[in-house]
């Protein structure tokens, strides 16, 4: 049997070449999907980690936007707005003009009512054309993004002096940019379209401070947001990219060649025929020049000044310059005119001294209207506030003026108005109270030759300072400071026996604010500029309902208005404050004539009026012909022009009249009795001159026997015994008076 050979183990030949491994080959055919698996469980993880912080983002809440403050006169014509770098004023969706819509629409985002918040094809259109441009000629961003970064997606920050909340527009990081796209989606499902371009318009910056439409509306064209025109809405929708490159008042150049390109944006969507664009790209870039600053009218800058002081003390300085509120003043605009014209007329030539004058309703304390000096742009000292708290200087002295509060404390004490007094020329007060440098108290009348036997309402009438040093004794010079407190007066005073004749510094917002007391029968209402105040959505945040303190008995009151009423138809005040109607007032000049002052009211008004020098303790000498300038002669004068013009259409009304029931004081140390003499005859009451005539000499003297009482004729007055039955006052020894001036 053969044996067959044990095959070769050697193989040759391309059947028998080696194989690539298997193992190899597999992984690739087999494991291909990872490698689009892990990018995309990456971007379904990302999708998540989106969709998870979607659902728990919630839009942050903001505080009220800042908006700006407007303030009314009486009759609710605007006066000026106040703002700080915000100037703002939130209004409807209706009140925006639908050019200012369509500009805006096709500046920024044409794609606004269809997208979701962000437009990622929009993105890159606008890089591209930016390219194209070499500058910013459309934003990348949507309007609702816009919007998220402009007001929700930052933080507020809260100045300390001011304590207003600014907005910082957060870091533009990648991380940020995301969120404010998942915040622009959440606005887009929570508002409304139109609520969302609402918001952006009224919130967007155009330059010059002017934040949303209106304001910016108002700052660039005078006119309100639902008024703009096309071109206007194009200039103003071309200014949002960059307001301070395309600034319509600053650089008109390239604010046409951005509100050009707007138009024919504008033309492209079908919000204007193509050649209705290329017509308005004609006209040139016309503003009202810059309107956004506060600037206040040069004579009416005091009493908006004085506005706005009153506001910041009552609601803080973030509130008035940014919360929108609505300020209807005091201010009637037909007697600060008059109040204007009555200072210029009689201060009209360079180098007169300035006036104050404040005029102010006896029934609620409102202040009607102010003087508070020549111009406000170049000067914002207020003279009619000058020494009140807040406002600078140190006041000014009151001269007799001061005299009423001291007969009021008279009329406390139940002293008599026909009381008799002995006023010599010169008189020494022994009062340890009225020490002088460790010396009594010496002072003298204003002119040697007045001395007598004076009734205590003609040494009112009069100004008699001996009277008047006597009396302060007897009441107690702290009486006088706590009456002159109750009755409107907030400076300091000390309780010094020279207080009557009015040596300490006041100002004439507070002396109009005492009188306006008198005149209201001795119930005060603290002076106020405000009438009615509302926020941003009409809500009454104060108003004015004329709530006063009684401050004085109403009799009391009453018999200082009596005894003020001879002053101006017999006494200093005549005939210059005689002004046709019953008027009560005084007179009031400083040592030296350094200050001169005039108060006065009737029922319904009450105004003070003060001239000096701004610098302080000049003398009035010279002065529009007067060798010297008392509270008779140019303050009677401006406050007679005018009280004559204010009370012009106002209803004559009588002073009550006073009861002198048990008012039966006299002086500690009774007058002489006086020679016998034969008796003159009685002077009649001045019949009164609706526009008296300055002199270069002042007022004529009265006679030496003056007028036991004021016209019209009031009832006779009681005699210092206690007979009920009144009589009227003796007839004093009092000879022509000089001018009228404390010591």
């Amino acid at each position: 049997m053969a044996v067959k050979p044990a095959p070769s183990k050697r193989r040759t030949g391309p059947k028998h070449a080696p194989r690539t491994p298997k193992s190899k080959r597999g992984f690739l055919r087999r494991f291909w999907w990872v490698f689009l698996a892990v990018p995309a469980a990456g971007a379904l993880l990302v999708l998540g980690v989106l969709v998870y912080v979607y659902l728990h983002l919630e839009l942050p809440s903001t505080p009220p936007p800042l908006q700006t403050t407007f303030i009314y006169d009486s009759r609710g014509h605007l006066l000026t707005t106040l703002h700080a770098s915000v100037d703002r004023t939130i209004v409807p969706f209706s009140q925006i003009s639908p050019h200012l819509r369509d500009a805006v629409i096709a500046a920024e985002d044409q794609n606004f009512y269809s997208n979701p918040g962000f437009d990622p094809l929009g993105i890159l259109r606008a890089a591209w054309n930016d390219l194209i441009a070499h500058r910013v000629v459309q934003g990348g961003s949507t309007i609702t993004q816009q919007l998220v970064k402009n007001v929700y997606a930052g933080h507020y920050v809260e100045d300390p002096k001011t304590h207003q909340l600014t907005y910082e527009v957060p870091p533009r990081t990648f991380g940020q940019k995301v969120r404010e796209v998942l915040l622009a989606i959440k606005l887009s499902r929570t508002y409304s379209k139109n609520e969302i371009l609402a918001q952006y318009l009224n919130t967007i910056y155009f330059g010059h401070g002017a934040y949303g439409a209106q304001a910016a509306a108002q700052t660039y064209f005078g006119v309100d947001a639902k008024d703009l025109t096309a071109v206007q809405a194009a200039t103003l929708a071309g200014a949002i990219s960059n307001p301070s490159l395309f600034d319509p008042i600053n650089d008109p150049v390239d604010a046409k060649i951005r509100r050009d390109y707007v138009l024919d944006r504008m033309a492209d969507l079908g919000y204007l025929t193509r050649a209705r664009a290329e017509a308005l790209k004609q006209a040139k870039v016309k503003t009202v020049g810059d309107a956004s600053a506060e600037r206040f009218p040069p004579k009416l800058g005091y009493y908006l000044d004085y506005v706005k002081r009153s506001l910041i003390q009552r609601f803080g300085e973030s509130r008035v310059f940014g919360g929108g509120l609505r300020v209807t003043t005091g201010l009637n605009p037909a007697w600060q005119h008059a109040a204007e014209e009555a200072v210029a007329n009689r201060l009209g030539t360079p180098g007169d001294p300035e006036a104050a004058l404040v005029a102010i309703d006896p029934s609620n304390g409102e202040v009607r209207a102010m003087v508070g000096g020549r111009d406000f742009t170049k000067s914002q000292v207020n003279l009619a506030l000058s020494g009140a708290k807040g406002y600078g200087g140190s006041g000014r002295q009151a001269g007799s003026a001061f005299k009423p509060f001291t007969l009021a404390a008279a009329m406390e004490d139940r002293i008599s108005l026909s009381s008799r007094w002995n006023g010599p020329g010169t008189i020494t007060i022994p009062d340890p109270r009225c020490y002088t440098n460790g010396q009594p108290w010496t002072l003298s009348n204003a002119s040697d030759s007045e001395s007598g036997v004076f009734t205590l309402l003609q040494a009112t009438q009069h100004s008699v300072n001996t009277v008047y040093a006597q009396l302060v004794t007897q009441v107690g010079p702290d009486a006088v400071v706590e009456v002159a407190h109750r009755m409107g007066i907030r400076s300091p005073l000390e309780a010094v026996c020279s207080i009557t004749l009015g040596t300490q510094s006041v100002y004439p917002l507070e002396m109009a604010n005492a009188y306006a007391t008198l005149a209201a029968q001795g119930v005060r209402h603290n002076a106020t500029p405000l009438d009615r105040v509302q926020d941003a959505t009409g809500a009454t945040l104060y108003e004015n309902r004329g709530r006063g303190q009684r401050a004085l008995d109403a009799n009391d009151a009453n018999l200082v208005t009596y005894a003020l009423e001879s002053v101006i138809n017999g006494g200093t005040g005549y005939p210059n404050a005689v002004i046709g109607r019953p008027a009560a007032g005084k007179t009031g000049t400083a040592q030296n004539y350094v200050d001169a002052w005039f108060c006065g009211y009737v029922p319904q008004l009450a105004a003070c009026v003060w001239v000096g020098y701004p610098q302080g303790e000049i003398p009035l000498v010279g002065v529009e012909g007067y060798p010297a300038v008392f509270g008779g002669t140019l303050p009677a004068l401006i406050w007679h022009d005018f009280m004559t013009a204010a009370t012009a259409n106002m209803p004559v009304k009588d002073f009550p009249t006073p009861s002198f029931a048990g008012y039966t004081g006299g002086p500690q140390t009774p007058p002489p009795t006086p020679a016998p003499s034969k008796s003159p005859k009685p002077t009649k009451s001045p019949k009164p001159s609706p526009s008296p005539t300055p002199t270069p000499s002042p007022s004529p003297s009265p006679s030496p026997t003056p007028t036991p009482s004021p016209s019209p004729s009031p009832s006779p007055l009681p005699s210092p015994s206690p007979s009920p039955s009144p009589s009227p006052p003796s007839t004093p020894v009092a000879p022509a008076r000089g001018p009228d001036r404390g010591s």
